[in-house]
């Protein structure tokens, strides 16, 4: 009832992924210009107090409060060029922080924007040999020729020098916005504490409705079966007897089909067998809805993960499938960088409630990979399952 679809080149995402790093280089300059000059003022007017510290700190809070704003301007240039999300934003009572973040970001800022002049340059210089016969009379083609070569050679070096400045800035403001050391314990702590917790709950309503469907399905279909047979063995008349084996037949495979139902839900054999993309296209396949699987990963996946995405994707087509009335469902896996994406859309009437078990449970086993879990169901749809897993 579905199609996969396998893109596993991956070039266009990097260049995109490429081409956002180097435009949020060009706000990062005009940031990095506004706190080069919040520094320089804000050293010169400290300096004279500099042995004071009460007077430093009243020099220094209007300043502190510009930083916050330059800061929190960083930080959501990160978030949105560089997919960089820092957890500890600054605010009011931040401002010692702030400041120092961006009298000590200031130099990667204006390194991005001469990596970016360079970018420039080397592009002009390294096409030169392609169009400089248009505008100039060229009467040395070697000297045209070293110099495209010099040119690409700078665009390379400025290609590369975008993802370093780009890395460096990360690094900074982890190191000057994030938490503490000893504060990104303690919430580690608690985030597995409460975690494993889930995870227990959402094995243990697992169990349950595994107890259930075997109970209400599979359990009823023998007792049927087993009736079948005795009324069969009992009756003289040899073509009604067969009518009866006829019907335990069928109730037979009734039952093997859904043991085979069950025994998916519990752990896929051909995850093991095939890998995860021949697992989703079997999900593909059984569901009664048309599904459109796309399948961008390039690389093998650890075991952990790929068990996490197909039960993603299996309970969210299901659940699609008995609640959404929907006529279609998309499912997208892809890996871009470090981070594995999970998206499952459908074309329902959308008001899932994210308080479900069998949301809940899927929440559970992504949190206990230090992903994140997130579901976008507006009235009217579509409804959006999202899953996002660090394979760093």
């Amino acid at each position: 009832m579905g199609k996969a679809t396998d893109r596993p080149g991956g070039t266009a995402p990097a260049a995109a992924r490429w081409g956002r790093q180097a435009a949020g280089l060009v706000p990062g300059a005009a940031t990095a210009v506004a706190g080069l000059l919040l520094t320089l003022v804000a050293g010169l007017v400290a300096l004279p107090v500099a042995a004071w510290p009460r007077g430093r700190r009243a020099v220094l809070r209007p300043f502190g409060t510009a930083a916050v704003r330059v800061a929190r301007l960083d930080v959501r240039r990160l978030a949105r060029f560089h997919d960089v999300r820092v957890t500890g934003v600054p605010g009011a009572a931040d401002d010692g922080r702030a400041l120092r973040y961006v009298a000590a970001r200031w130099p990667l800022g204006l390194l991005g924007g001469v990596v970016l002049g360079c970018l420039a340059v080397g592009a002009g210089y390294g096409t030169f040999i392609l169009y400089g016969w248009a505008i100039t009379d060229v009467r040395h083609l070697w000297a045209v020729l070293m110099s495209s070569l010099a040119g690409l050679l700078l665009l390379f070096l400025a290609v590369q020098g975008v993802h370093g400045v780009t890395a460096s800035e990360e690094r900074a403001a982890r190191r000057f916005l994030g938490p503490s050391h000893q504060d990104e314990l303690e919430r580690r702590i608690a985030q597995l504490a409460t975690s494993r917790a889930d995870v227990m709950d959402a094995v243990h309503d697992e169990r349950r409705r595994i107890e259930r469907d075997l109970h209400d399905g599979v359990q009823q279909r023998l007792v049927a079966l087993g009736m079948l047979i005795g009324r069969a063995r009992r009756h003289r008349d040899p073509e009604r007897a067969g009518e009866l084996l006829l019907q335990a037949h069928e109730e037979t495979r009734h039952a093997l089909a859904e043991l085979r139902e069950v025994a998916w839900r519990v752990y896929p054999a051909v995850l093991d067998e095939a890998g995860l993309r021949a697992a989703l296209e079997s999900v593909v396949e059984r569901g009664p809805l048309p599904v459109a699987l796309i399948y961008e990963v390039p690389v093998p996946l650890p075991r952990q993960v790929e068990t996490v995405v197909y039960f993603v994707v299996s309970e969210a087509v299901t659940n699609v499938v008995k609640h959404a009335g929907a006529t279609r469902v998309d499912v997208r896996v892809a890996l871009e960088g470090r981070v594995l994406t999970v998206a499952v859309t459908d074309d329902g009437g959308g008001g899932a409630d994210p308080r479900g078990s069998g949301l809940t449970g899927l929440a559970s086993r992504v949190a206990a990979l230090d992903g994140r879990f997130a579901l976008d169901s507006p009235p009217g749809g579509p409804t959006v399952v999202t899953a996002e897993l660090p394979c760093g």
